[in-house]
Parts: C-alpha cells; structure tokens; sequence
C-alpha cells in the first residue's frame, strides 16, 4: 500500500514538474509548482520524516511561492519583453550539459569530497538528530547552499531595482 502511495505521489510530483516549464502562464506554472511541492511533503511523510514535511510546506509552499507569485505581479508579464537568457553560441549549453553528466556520474559512483559525503546516513528523524547531522557531517552542502542563497538574494535585489538615471 505504501508503495502505491509512493508512485501516485511521485507520478503527481513529476507531471506538475513538467507542468512548471511547460505552461505559457507563470500563474499557472507557479500553481503547478505548488502542487509539486505538496507532493514532494508527502513523500517525506511516507518516509517518516514529518519534520521535513512540515518545513517543505512552511518554507517553500508559504514563503517562497509567496514571494514567486509577488515578482510574478511585479513584473507585469504582458508588457515585458522576451529576451533570451542564453548567449546566441552554443558554447555554454554545452558546457552546462557536460558539468551535468560528471555530477550524475559523480554521484552514481559513489565518490566522496572532504566533509561532504553521498552515503545515507541513519536518522530518525527527530529535530536534534537533524541539526547534528546537518552541522557535522553535512555542514560544506549546508554552507555551499547557503552562499547559493545569498547570490541569489542579491541578484533578486539588483534585478528588482529601478535604474537611476
């Protein structure tokens, strides 16, 4: 039964996710986004992990869609003009294609760096378990998300502004 609640979870999660690049209207991407959110909350719940369920729908669902949903407004989608994002050589798509197959090779093989390490490691689930893992044996992933967070937020705030001219 658990398994059939895994697939029906997991078929949802991934047509949303198709839905998400695929919809012409961002408001409709961004619900489908919300729709693969809910689903992905209830996968950690079937793996026992209510605590990261209940963050998957605090932070992503409540706060980060918010603020999608607020820059979606705030751009005024119809009267913007569409640009492509990626240079016109093909140089750099292939070079992001290349960087994605040696991560996946990277992580089928098994491969470890200094302080980071692939193999699963054996958690309950509890908040203090969590927090210990999440600082000693997980802390580079932790800081490298973190820096992640940070580029983005200020590139959020340079895209946003008003130029003065």
């Amino acid at each position: 039964m658990e398994k059939l609640f895994f697939l029906m979870f997991a078929i949802i999660a991934i047509i949303s996710a198709i839905g998400v690049v695929s919809l012409r209207n961002p408001v409709h991407s961004a619900i489908s986004l919300i729709v693969c959110f809910f689903q992905v909350a209830a996968i950690f719940i079937l793996l026992r992990s209510p605590f990261l369920a209940v963050v998957q729908i605090f932070i992503y669902v409540g706060a980060v869609m918010v603020l999608f949903l607020f820059v979606i407004m705030m751009l005024d989608i119809r009267h913007a003009a569409i640009k492509s994002f990626m240079p016109a050589g093909q140089f750099w798509v292939i070079v992001f294609l290349i960087a994605l197959i040696l991560e996946i090779l990277f992580a089928l093989t098994g491969s470890r760096l200094t302080g980071m390490s692939l193999a699963p490691t054996n958690l309950n689930g509890s908040v203090a378990e969590i927090g210990k893992a999440m600082f000693t044996t997980y802390l580079l992933p932790f800081e490298i998300v973190s820096v992640i967070l940070l580029v983005a937020l200020v590139g959020a705030i340079v895209m946003g502004r008003k130029d003065i001219k």
